[in-house]
């Protein structure tokens, strides 16, 4: 793939407990909206991106979405080993570091969502992470992402974006323009130096349809 790449690096598979997508189908539909790139960003588990990874090399980012006691949730990419859930956020970002993954934090600032972190804890950590997220295409508002982006730029972090994807329509609604990069977290951690965020709000739906995902189980 020539040129500026888009990549998408929030996604789920039904190694999530409030998805559904099998991997296949969700390297089918990253493929056919053009992603270069795309991290499988499952809840606590690394089992769905090893999955997809398998049967696309070439496109697969292994990623986690990880609850921290207190809560919130922190993200991050080219992961090699699980981190579990429940653990406090310092010991969940020593385990990510020592692993030598890139450290993002999910949707920081969404102010209905239960699982953000929030501007203090944000703020408490926020030397020790590599990148904030600043568009999350599930934020029901706007200005929750601006705030997220503004606050990235503050302190000099760099910026991560993502579809937050649980179901196939929504791959791809979030994403970043940036320079290729090797499949690694120094080099996508220098392309996300030039990187720019994009995408659309998904709405109240595909909230629903997780939540439908979850009780059906």
């Amino acid at each position: 793939m020539r040129g500026p790449w888009r990549i998408d690096l929030h996604s789920h598979t039904d190694a999530s407990r409030d998805s559904k997508t099998q991997p296949r189908d969700l390297i089918e539909r990253a493929r056919a909206v053009g992603l270069a790139r795309l991290a499988v960003t499952d809840h606590n588990t690394i089992a769905g991106a090893l999955e997809a990874r398998a049967l696309a090399p070439d496109l697969i980012i292994v990623g986690e979405e990880i609850e921290v006691d207190s809560g919130g949730e922190v993200i991050a990419y080219y992961v090699t080993e699980e981190v579990p859930r429940g653990l406090s956020v310092e010991e969940t970002l020593a385990r990510l570091r020592r692993q030598g993954a890139l450290i993002s934090v999910s949707h920081p600032l969404d102010s209905l969502r239960g699982s953000a972190l929030g501007l203090e804890r944000t703020l408490a950590i926020i030397e020790q992470v590599d990148a904030l997220e600043v568009f999350n295409a599930r934020c029901l508002l706007a200005g929750d992402n601006r705030r997220a982006e503004a606050l990235a730029r503050e302190h000099g972090k760099l910026m991560t974006a993502g579809s937050d994807a649980h179901t196939l329509g929504e791959v791809g609604a979030g994403y970043l323009t940036l320079p290729p990069f090797k499949a690694n977290a120094a080099a996508l951690r220098a392309s996300l130096a030039k990187a720019q965020p994009g995408g659309r709000l998904t709405g109240v739906w595909p909230h629903v349809l997780s939540t439908w995902a979850k009780v059906a189980r």
